[in-house]
């Protein structure tokens, strides 16, 4: 029996931020989170990225409890360690200091071996005129594939 494939997006991560460099993250999860993930019970609306002991975490992230997790539930938004190479939370860590620049999750999956990965980016924030223009970007090029599949 094939799993449903598990691709849950950040769509506002896009709308709000130029994304700039992305980096590919295991996540420290419990056994019912991972349980509550694979059902696809997740969302990353409102959630962000900090660094707290030159570890990356992240906060604010909604997974379902599982239903059936009895007392071994978990806490729907707990804060969930991040997992990447020294290398990487180096150059993280620069590049949070510069003006401007946030952590976003844009995209959690499950890749082939069954393990939940985070893909987060690093983004400046628009201005409301930025995303006006994205607004009319998007709206242009639905009225052309329109246009072009008749």
């Amino acid at each position: 029996m094939k799993l449903p494939e598990i691709n849950i997006k950040n769509k506002r991560a896009t709308f709000d931020y130029e994304i700039i460099d992305t980096f590919q993250a295991g996540i420290v999860l419990t056994g019912t989170e991972i349980k509550s993930i694979r059902m696809g019970k997740a969302s990353l609306v409102d959630s962000y990225c900090y660094f707290a002991n030159n570890e990356l975490w992240i906060k604010n992230m909604y997974i379902a409890e599982y239903f059936f997790g009895s007392y071994n539930n978990h806490a729907t938004r707990r804060e969930r360690k991040l997992l990447l190479n020294r290398k990487e939370l180096n150059k993280l860590a620069r590049m949070v200091k510069e003006t401007g620049l946030a952590i976003i999750p844009s995209r959690l999956f499950i890749n082939k071996n069954g393990y939940a990965k985070l893909v987060i980016a690093i983004g400046k924030g628009k201005k409301s005129y930025d995303k006006r223009q994205s607004l009319k970007e998007k709206d242009d090029k639905r009225q052309m594939d329109r246009m072009f599949k008749r």
